[in-house]
């Protein structure tokens, strides 16, 4: 599954439900994550893996352009850890 409509299509299939009822849930879904990192919270996915922020320090960088030096301000990012299942099913020997 590479797209929206993708994921969407297999989770309808998967659960029985109409297209739009699973359009509804994982656009809630996507919205209760963004809401709950802007927080700073963690959302833990079982079996999936756990999403949280990650503080980014601030640091100097180079203009690759120029080569000259800029200050990149400190930040917060999305980290994701994907759950021991989730590696084993992907590392299938």
């Amino acid at each position: 599954m590479r797209t929206k409509k993708e994921l969407i299509d297999a989770l309808a299939e998967r659960t029985q439900q109409p297209k739009n009822v699973s359009e509804a849930f994982i656009d809630a879904l996507g919205d209760a994550l963004r809401e709950s990192l802007a927080k700073g919270n963690e959302v833990v996915l079982p079996g999936v893996g756990k999403f949280s922020v990650k503080e980014k320090a601030a640091k100097t960088g180079r203009n690759p352009r120029t080569g000259e030096a800029i200050q990149i301000a400190a930040r917060k990012a999305p980290a994701f850890t994907a759950a021991k299942v989730l590696k084993d099913a992907v590392d299938v020997k």
